[in-house]
């Protein structure tokens, strides 16, 4: 393939940019996915209620969530990748994409490209896509696809994502290209993202995740991060004490240690039995896994809903064992040990 077939530009990360030597910066933890972003002048078609790139954003066009992601010319990204992927450096990377006309022609031009240098793991994080692009994805060397629900119920949906902001996406077609997804690339190999802080319940987000598993989803997690000029600004992030009890009962569901169903909620649809025992659920909580992010393998995605400062939401790396034991106080039905 001629490079001059790829587009000219493309965004990266700035951590991303950093470990492929693209940029300077110091990194408190460094990225082991590199985390591309299709470029264009404009926005994005689509009008997400949380996002910076959306249609009627006010928020930067360099940004999404909370990391800045500087354009870069594709050859010299390409010969970044190559070089990181012999160093040992990375070990995936991840095509984001912006919702625009010829976006699918860019994400397969790319991923060509990356897979035709290189012979590391392709993630592609898009718009629902039809049956035959998603094979022709995969046949250009992509191995997993992300689809993002975002929001839990449909509700949610249309008012963050959905008809009611005039966006172009469905609920119900949204779960259907998941549906559509796993039955090209196989369970495991899809994935999908959940932000917690949108106004659902947590017996809302537990039902999703189970959704997501027995369909052979990945659920990633994310925390709502308010981003200054998007309609969500004044919002604020789930609370801590909300955020661990739902991965908590992500790890454990994803492990197969409990369902939905066993759970517990109060009129209120709070979380407040796991339907494992406590030696069981103070086991997995001390491992620290429950905390680290969550997405597709060796995507630990630094930084990206908080500040280095902290609160931290997602865990880059092992969270020190001081954090874990903070962590262990904010479970409920653990705290009055």
């Amino acid at each position: 393939m001629s490079a001059g077939d790829l587009p000219e530009r493309i965004r990266v990360s700035l951590g991303s940019a950093v470990v492929l030597g693209l940029t300077r910066g110091s990194l408190n933890a460094k990225p082991t996915t590199v985390y591309l972003l299709t470029y264009r002048p404009g926005k994005c078609y689509a009008n997400c209620g949380f996002c910076p790139q959306a249609r009627e954003s006010r928020g930067r066009a360099d940004m999404l969530s909370r990391v800045v992601w500087p354009p870069f010319p594709t050859k010299q990204v390409l010969i970044g990748i190559e070089e990181a992927e012999r160093s040992g450096l990375i070990r995936r990377v991840c095509i984001q994409a912006l919702n625009y006309p010829t976006v699918f022609d860019d994400l397969l031009k790319l991923t060509r490209e990356i897979r035709y240098r290189t012979g590391i793991p392709i993630s592609v994080s898009c718009q629902p896509l039809n049956r035959e692009r998603i094979q022709r994805l995969a046949a250009a060397g992509m191995d997993r696809i992300s689809i993002p629900l975002d929001a839990v119920t449909k509700e949610i949906f249309d008012k963050i994502k959905g008809s009611l902001v005039g966006g172009p996406y469905a609920w119900e077609k949204q779960r259907e290209a998941l549906e559509d997804a796993v039955r090209i690339l196989g369970k495991g190999f899809v994935t999908t993202h959940l932000i917690a802080g949108l106004g659902e319940t947590e017996r809302e987000m537990t039902r999703a995740i189970q959704w997501c598993v027995d369909l052979g989803v990945y659920p990633a997690l994310f925390a709502f991060t308010p981003i200054q000029g998007t309609p969500l600004e004044k919002n604020p992030p789930p609370s801590l004490r909300y955020y661990r009890m739902v991965q908590v009962a992500h790890y454990l569901i994803l492990h197969g240690k409990t369902r939905y169903e066993r759970m517990e909620f109060d009129g209120n649809g709070r979380l407040i039995g796991f339907g494992v025992s406590e030696e069981l659920l103070l086991e997995a909580i001390r491992t620290g896994n429950p905390f680290l992010t969550s997405g597709c393998p060796d995507c630990n995605r630094p930084y990206y809903n908080e500040r280095p400062g902290g609160p931290i939401y997602n865990y880059p790396q092992q969270p020190p064992s001081g954090d874990v034991v903070e962590i262990e106080k904010q479970i409920d039905g653990l705290a009055s040990r």
